[in-house]
């Protein structure tokens, strides 16, 4: 079956390399604001998933709302106070998109410049519409409404490309739990683990990745970064952490707990323990093991083999 047009365009879009200089400019600018803590609240690590789709209901649902009104007569007045809902919402709301969309790859990047662009170009008929109310030029306030909610629609389509196609803001560790099988699994010998230095190993052909910090403590955690599956066990680890190499997501090396964003989901952890001088991890998973046994975190002392 033949690629319908539209995903032909988008495809066409990702490989847009034309956009490239003026992603890179943007996405400095962005980095270098001065938002301190509040980058990860706009990330959304406090609600475990990007809080940007959250927020751009607020001027969604006003601008389709005003829509609806606009084409009940008498109620112009109210159409142009949700016109004006929708734009006070697109502030935060493009703030939010706009840190997360700093942190993506090139091709997500490309197709959510083009995202903005479409949203801002709302924003701007959306003013316009709200001028024109304001003038008593209703007919030209309507017209720009319903030419903005063209532009979101667009705009939601690109969103929704870059979500589900592309997986910007998916959790890319998801998976782990679902393909690692229950069980101990042996990783290497205990020398095999340079004190403080990250090593990447492979369980269920699922990377894992491993540290032994100098007290001898030994911790393991997926290895792909849930934010973009950036390679943790190329990342440094500092501070009972380890730092992703590709957007600075910082993780809990105990439990895998995202410390810092970008990265909202923290990664799946496994428990660790010596047999025989050798390492071996089981995933943990909430309510322990198969015999009702949650380790915890850090290594155990064992004898024999793996059961």
């Amino acid at each position: 079956m033949k690629q319908n047009r539209a995903l032909r365009l988008l495809d066409r879009l990702e490989r847009a390399r034309w956009a490239d200089p003026v992603i890179e400019p943007l996405r400095s600018g962005v980095r270098s604001l001065p938002l301190g803590r509040a980058r990860d609240m706009l990330h959304g690590r406090w609600l475990g998933h990007p809080v940007h789709p959250l927020m751009v209901q607020v001027p969604v649902g006003s601008w389709l709302s005003a829509a609806v009104l606009d084409t009940w007569p008498g109620h112009s007045r109210e159409a142009g106070v949700l016109v004006g809902v929708g734009l006070a919402a697109a502030a935060p709301s493009a703030l939010a998109g706009a840190v997360d969309w700093a942190e993506l790859h090139q091709e997500q990047a490309r197709v959510g410049l083009v995202h903005a662009a479409a949203n801002w170009a709302a924003v701007g008929l959306y003013a316009a519409s709200l001028a024109c109310r304001l003038k008593g030029r209703k007919g030209a306030g309507r017209t720009c409404g319903f030419l903005g909610l063209t532009a979101v629609g667009i705009g939601g389509m690109l969103g929704g490309h870059l979500a589900y196609r592309q997986a910007a803001g998916a959790n890319h560790a998801e998976e782990v739990p679902h393909v690692v099988r229950e069980g101990w699994y042996r990783v290497g010998a205990v020398a095999e683990f340079p004190a403080g230095q990250p090593v990447r190993r492979v369980v269920d052909d699922v990377p894992v990745l491993v540290v032994r910090e100098s007290g001898g403590t030994i911790h393991a955690l997926a290895e792909r970064c849930s934010h973009l599956a950036g390679p943790l066990s190329e990342g440094t680890v500092a501070d009972g952490c380890v730092e992703c190499p590709w957007h600075g997501s910082v993780f809990r090396l105990s439990d895998g707990w995202n410390v810092r964003g970008p990265a909202t989901a923290p990664q799946p952890a496994f428990d660790t323990r010596i047999v025989d001088g050798h390492v071996e991890v089981r995933l943990r998973r909430l309510g322990g093991g198969p015999d009702g046994e949650r380790s915890g975190s850090g290594v155990r002392w064992a004898h024999g083999h793996a059961g």
